[in-house]
Formats: C-alpha cells, sequence, structure tokens
C-alpha cells in the first residue's frame, strides 16, 4: 500500500440545483458508502438559535414525505447496511454503507429527507426529539465526571459572539424557545442541494451514481441566500491565560491545558497535528513519558494530547491528565504545562519525530482502508476546501514536517500568555 496520496479515482460533477457529486469507484467489494455533507455545524447557529444543528442530527432519523417515523433506519438495517449522523462545530454528516445493490435505496432515502422533512415534520415529533436532546445533555455532559470540559473549554478558547463560542450540543433555553415555524425555517436554509456534498466510493460507476442523483436530487429546488457563518479567523489575543476551577463529584484532580493554534487543513495545523502526536499519542510521548512514567503524577491511562480538527478559526490543542492518588491540581497543572513549554525549547528527537510519523501513517491509512472511511475524507475536503482531491495532501504534509518547524510552531502558539487551564477538583469529604 502507499506511504501518501490518494490512491484511487475521483471523479466529480455538479447538478442543475448546485448538488456537488463525488464519487470513487472501488470494485474490490460489492458495497457502497454514501455520505452527505452539509455546511451547516454550529458556528452557523444564528443567536438564539444555538442547538439547531444538532437537533437535526435526530430530525432526519424521524421521517420524512414518503418515508415513516424511524423507517430510514429500518431500510438500511434491513438491507444489511448501516448508518449514522453526526454533528460538529463546521458541518452536519449523515452516511450509511450498503451493499452495492441498494446504493439507489440509500440515494434515494437521502433526498426525501433532504428535500421532504420540513413538510413531515410535526409538533410531536420536534417535542420527543428536543427531550431527547435533553437527555443527552445530562447523559453526556452534565452527569459524568469531567463530561462539561467542552463545554467549559469553549467559551475559555472563543470570546461571545466567537462562532466557536459555544458547542453543538446547544442551549436547552434555545431549543425550548424555538417554535415549530423557527426550526422549519432552519431546516430550508441550510439543508439545500447547493449546501451540501454527497460523495458515494466503492462499487459503482460514476456514471451510475451520477445519473441517481440526478433521478432523486434533481429536482430538489436550490436555497438562493444561504447566510455565511460568522466570520472566526481572527481571536483576539489577550495577554493573558484563562483559568477556571470546577469543584464536583469527580474521583480525581483532572486539568486540560488548551491552546489556540491553527485552521485544520493549514500548513501550520500539519504541523500541531505531528506536535500532538509527539506530546501526547501513547506511551512513548512526552507526557507520558514525564508525567506518568517519570514523575509519577498523572494516572497512565489518563493522560494525552490532541488537536480538534476546527476549519474555520485558530483549532485548539488539547493537553489532559488526570492524577494519581495525593497529587494535586495545582501539582498536575503545573507539570503539564512545563511538559508543554519545553517543545519550544527541548529539540523533538529522530526517534519522537519517526514514532509520531508512524503513528499518523497507521491512523491515516485505517481511515482509508473502509468506504466510509474514504466517503467521509472526501466529502470533508469537498466541503471544506472545495476539492475532494487535497484529502491526498494530508499525510505527505505530516510526513514532511521537521523538528524545526514543531519548535517554532511552539513558540509561537503554545505560550502562557493565551494558555487556557481548566481544573477538576473533587469535593472534600468529610
Amino acid at each position: 500500500m502507499p506511504d501518501s496520496g490518494y490512491p484511487w479515482p475521483i471523479e466529480t460533477t455538479r447538478l442543475d440545483n448546485g448538488l456537488r457529486v463525488v464519487v470513487s469507484e472501488d470494485r474490490t467489494a460489492p458495497a457502497v458508502a454514501v455520505n452527505l455533507w452539509y455546511d451547516v455545524g454550529s458556528r452557523h447557529e444564528p443567536e438564539g438559535q444555538t442547538g439547531f444543528a444538532h437537533l437535526f442530527e435526530h430530525l432526519m432519523f424521524e421521517g420524512s414525505i414518503n418515508v415513516a417515523k424511524t423507517e430510514h433506519m429500518k431500510l438500511v438495517q434491513g438491507s444489511g447496511g448501516s448508518l449514522n449522523a453526526t454533528t460538529n462545530p463546521d458541518r452536519t454528516n449523515y452516511f450509511e454503507t450498503v451493499p452495492a445493490e441498494h446504493l439507489e435505496l440509500a440515494l434515494w432515502l437521502e433526498a426525501d429527507r433532504m428535500g421532504g422533512l420540513v413538510p413531515a415534520l410535526t409538533q410531536e415529533t420536534l417535542d420527543n426529539q428536543r427531550d431527547v436532546v435533553k437527555n443527552e445533555r445530562r447523559q453526556r455532559y452534565e452527569n459524568v465526571p469531567y463530561g462539561d470540559a467542552w463545554l467549559r473549554l469553549l467559551p475559555l478558547l472563543y470570546p461571545p459572539g466567537h462562532p466557536y463560542h459555544h458547542a453543538t450540543i446547544g442551549s436547552m433555553a434555545d431549543l425550548n424557545a424555538a417554535d415549530l415555524a423557527t426550526f422549519q425555517a432552519f431546516h430550508r436554509t441550510y439543508y439545500a442541494p447547493n449546501n451540501a456534498v454527497l460523495t458515494v466510493v466503492g462499487d459503482a460507476s460514476a456514471a451510475e451514481v451520477f445519473a441517481l442523483a440526478d433521478k432523486y436530487f434533481g429536482a430538489i429546488p436550490a436555497r438562493a441566500d444561504i447566510p455565511s457563518a460568522p466570520d472566526g479567523r481572527i481571536v483576539p489575543a489577550t495577554g493573558r491565560p484563562a483559568v477556571e476551577t470546577v469543584t464536583g463529584d469527580v474521583p480525581a484532580p483532572r486539568v486540560y491545558v488548551a491552546h489556540r493554534t491553527y485552521p485544520f487543513g493549514s500548513p501550520g495545523y500539519d504541523v500541531l497535528t505531528v506536535l500532538a502526536t509527539v506530546l501526547g499519542s501513547g506511551r512513548g510521548s512526552r507526557l507520558y513519558q514525564r508525567l506518568a512514567d517519570g514523575e509519577r503524577i498523572a494516572q497512565p491511562d489518563l493522560v494525552g494530547a490532541y488537536g480538534v480538527d476546527l476549519a474555520h478559526a485558530p483549532a485548539p490543542l488539547i493537553a489532559t491528565a488526570t492524577a494519581r492518588p495525593g497529587v494535586t491540581g495545582e501539582r498536575l497543572a503545573a507539570g503539564l504545562a512545563e511538559v508543554i513549554d519545553e517543545l519550544a525549547t527541548v529539540p523533538v528527537t529522530a526517534t519522537e519525530l519517526e514514532r509520531a510519523k508512524a503513528l499518523l501513517t497507521t491512523a491515516w491509512w485505517r481511515q482509508m482502508s473502509t468506504v466510509d472511511g474514504r466517503a467521509d475524507a472526501l466529502g470533508r475536503y469537498a466541503t471544506q476546501f472545495g476539492d475532494p482531491a487535497k484529502a491526498g495532501e494530508r499525510l505527505p504534509a505530516w510526513l514532511a514536517v521537521t523538528a524545526e518547524q514543531i519548535a517554532e510552531a511552539a513558540a509561537e502558539v503554545l505560550g502562557a500568555a493565551d494558555r487556557v487551564t481548566l481544573t477538576y477538583l473533587p469535593e472534600e469529604t468529610s
């Protein structure tokens, strides 16, 4: 298998209504992945409508003009397929992988909910899914130790009014306040063919997919006035660190250290991706070697670092560690800061660099080894960068990163002056 690039064919077209269609034929197995990226996420949500994109991730499975409630899932799974959806600040993604003979079914289902969800959306369905989201918030964020860390980090990283200031789960007050007509208007605005990319990877020819896409999506009208998301590329530096301490029902102190870096897809973020791997991926990483194995102040399985792949603003790099018994949150935070600061002054070794690139290469080809992984990557690059073939540039960019570039990036964006530190402390027991 090649060590870089995208070695499969890519063909694209654009329907008259603006829908971009991407096809990568692969006859290795009789399966196809259908992946639909909508260019709408939490960064697009107007004031007072936070959480709308995530709610529609649920609503899009609750029926459309020709598909009864929950039937989308039943039809795909009944055909031997799998399906899901995700929402993040940048986009909403719906996808299914099915036996190749059921490609037409998958495309019909996606087209029906793109063009036919609003007429089928009822107050009862809306109320039901609002309750589902409330339960999700409680189960994933509010009733789990450290579960609200992301909800707390975003406002510390991005100021009020910034498109990344709030999380995709949104405000329950906003969801409760909006009426059915407001949700219908949101769907009509953003879930349009000219705001989407349809990607099909697998056992199907481009000609077949293009014809089926036109058959099922071609009559859905374009939306002429899709509003742009607010510009989040500039985040004014405060020149002072942001610190928050939370005391709650957690088993041990945990610290998150976060920095704003570069947008995903930029050369700077490629460097940060390698840097994050050196810093916090696995037992060979600097954080593990120093804090878990060396100073023994962090729990071995609860230390790491990662970038969050946000494409339209300086994306965060987050390092985290959970304390061993007897270690204070203050000591743990100091240890994290020391290791991060040394990235600018203690050069990354050839061994560290080689290890990081090997891990990234493995992760890249793991994604590329499946039709659904490739479909998601092509949809992302078509949506965010205008060209699905740019997916093939990512691994070569990582492999070209040097130790000098890592030190320069660390000095530029990982300084203490704009650092965010979030610390969780256990409640004192009598």
